[in-house]
């Protein structure tokens, strides 16, 4: 018991003994990332549908230019017709009338013409007459001037012939006066029968009127007037449309108007044709807006071969949007990059683990907690839509339960 006693005294006042070692708790190895994956889709179609309605690129109202009474259209709504074709006629009495008149007149108009001619030529050959006993009487005076003076004839009777000289000198100069009233009468009555040729080729064309001709190739569009109807110029008759190409007329608003420019080609539908699609041209954008509505209207012409599309239907203008490729995602994809607003996390496959790539993107609108993404991201890619920690390119990440796919 002693020596029991020794050996558990010097255990107990020896050296220290060895500390039992304590076990040290492992560190944890770090597992994926959870992370909220959907998949990129396209952003709805920017395009728009604008309501138009067909009308022919040209339409003319066929209105008369005389009056009378209608007696017959040979046309109607949907006929084609030529440009010259007569289409209906007027009753012509009172122009044939008026024609007889003025053909009448023009012939005593005529008639005054040769009555001046006629005393103008009396004239001048009065006038021959004239002159002739002019030189005659000249001779006589400067003969019997010179017996006179030689005492062979008496004075008296030189006086008497310088006085006869003096009288036929008188009566020339009367014709030929007479001769410049008679060839002013003469041009006035040329004049008043050209003046009178003017009415008569006048009313020779008002007679044609009668006749209503067609002042294009088209389509008859609407029949206004009917026959035994009393028409006065100017009253339109007949509408007359070009078919050979048609304008489909769209009204757009300021805002929409970067969708547009001349030129342009655009798609568009006609109900009438429903399984057709038509290819137009932007031909025309007004600018001046209506002033209630605040619409512009744009004009878009189509080729129309065979006269197949008419006019007064309802057409459907698709305009292009300049977003068609662009995906919109939430704007807490965003928030997954700790350096940049402009980068968003990509869900690649490899070796049978997730791992993300970051992606710089090109980030449009911002609306209502959503972005637009233009460019570096495709529809169908998968994205990181949240995560609980700040992600880095490469890293491996597990899709939570609520991820899409």
């Amino acid at each position: 018991m002693l020596v029991g006693g020794i050996a558990i005294a010097t255990v107990a006042c020896g050296g220290p003994a060895e500390p039992t070692a304590q076990a040290q708790p492992e560190q944890e190895e770090e597992g994926p990332v959870v992370v909220d994956v959907a998949e990129a889709k396209a952003a709805e179609d920017a395009s728009r549908i604008y309501p138009g309605t067909t009308r022919p690129a040209r339409q003319v109202s066929l209105r008369s230019q005389a009056e009378g009474r209608l007696l017959g259209l040979t046309a109607d709504v949907g006929d084609r017709v030529q440009q010259g074709q007569v289409v209906g006629n007027l009753d012509n009495v009172l122009l044939q009338t008026a024609v007889g008149e003025a053909q009448a007149e023009l012939a005593a108009r005529q008639f005054e013409v040769t009555q001046a001619e006629a005393e103008l030529a009396d004239i001048r050959t009065s006038i021959e007459e004239s002159r002739v006993r002019f030189q005659q009487a000249s001779n006589d005076a400067q003969r019997l001037q010179t017996l006179a003076s030689q005492g062979a004839v008496s004075t008296q009777e030189a006086e008497q012939a310088q006085t006869t000289l003096v009288a036929a000198e008188q009566a020339l100069q009367s014709s030929q006066e007479q001769v410049r009233t008679r060839q002013q009468a003469v041009s006035a009555a040329q004049q008043r029968v050209e003046a009178q040729r003017s009415i008569l080729r006048e009313t020779q064309q008002r007679l044609s009127f009668a006749n209503l001709t067609a002042s294009l190739s088209g389509v008859v569009l609407e029949r206004i007037a009917e026959p035994g109807d009393l028409v006065l110029p100017g009253e339109p008759i007949l509408t007359l449309g070009d078919l050979s190409r048609v304008l489909v007329v769209i009204e757009v608003a300021d805002s929409n108007l970067s969708e547009f420019s001349l030129g342009q080609s655009v798609e568009l539908t006609i109900d009438a044709f429903p399984d057709e699609t038509f290819t137009g041209q932007v031909t025309r954008i007004s600018p001046v807006a209506d002033s209630t509505s605040r619409l512009l209207p744009i004009e878009i012409t189509v080729a129309n071969p065979g006269g197949r599309i008419g006019s007064g239907l309802l057409a459907r203008v698709t305009s292009v949007g300049s977003q068609s490729s662009a995906v919109v995602v939430p704007e807490s994809a965003l928030e997954t990059a700790e350096t940049s607003d402009s980068q968003i996390f990509v869900i690649n496959e490899a070796d049978g683990s997730l791992a993300v790539e970051a992606r710089t993107v090109q980030v449009g609108d911002r609306a209502d907690g959503q972005v637009t993404i233009l460019s570096g991201l495709t529809p169908g890619e998968q994205y990181v839509v949240r995560s609980n920690q700040p992600l880095e390119s490469g890293q491996t990440v597990e899709l939570s339960l609520t991820s899409e796919g």
